[in-house]
């Protein structure tokens, strides 16, 4: 079980921070339920619940400080995401974002880099699909970095940058 105050990540909704748990008074909702109310990070004035013994939801602890330099550093190991066929594309980037795995979101950014840049190549701009999985999991990413390492969102892409040209 997660504590107040805790910050989890939770689904398509992102790094949330647990406000409280507690029942709830919702209109259909079971009275003597716990739930987990939390803010996500993304959208302060939103309110999430979950309940607390869901088997259904992905949701787990925001990496630490040290885990997310770990990440940083094995960036350039991690595989882009495979994508069988031009029909299962979406598919594959949806399935990817909902394992809540940072891993999983880093191999999506590093396909749609590569694929953006062989379009341009040629003359064409990036899909809408595309530009819309990318933006997704450049902001999980830098979403739960942003937390773990204590620094803004906006400079989290520069930060991951800037580290990876240290070390390389």
């Amino acid at each position: 079980m997660f504590e107040k105050g805790e910050y989890v990540v939770y689904g398509s909704k992102g790094v949330c921070q647990i406000q409280d748990i507690s029942n709830v008074d919702i209109p259909g909702v079971d009275k003597n339920r716990l739930y987990y109310i939390m803010r996500p990070i993304q959208n302060s004035r939103g309110t999430v619940y979950l309940p607390t013994d869901s088997t259904k939801a992905v949701i787990r602890r925001v990496m630490s400080p040290e885990e997310a330099h770990q990440l940083i550093d094995e960036i350039p190991q991690i595989e882009q995401l495979k994508v069988p066929d031009e029909k299962r594309r979406e598919a594959s980037y949806k399935e990817a974002l909902l394992t809540c795995s940072v891993r999983e979101w880093v191999s999506i950014i590093k396909a749609l880099y590569v694929r953006k840049t062989e379009r341009l190549a040629v003359g064409k701009k990036i899909t809408a699909l595309d530009e819309r999985y990318l933006k997704a999991a450049e902001q999980e990413l830098y979403g739960e970095l942003s937390v773990a390492l204590g620094k803004p969102r906006e400079e989290m892409e520069s930060y991951i940058h800037d580290s990876l040209e240290k070390d390389g």
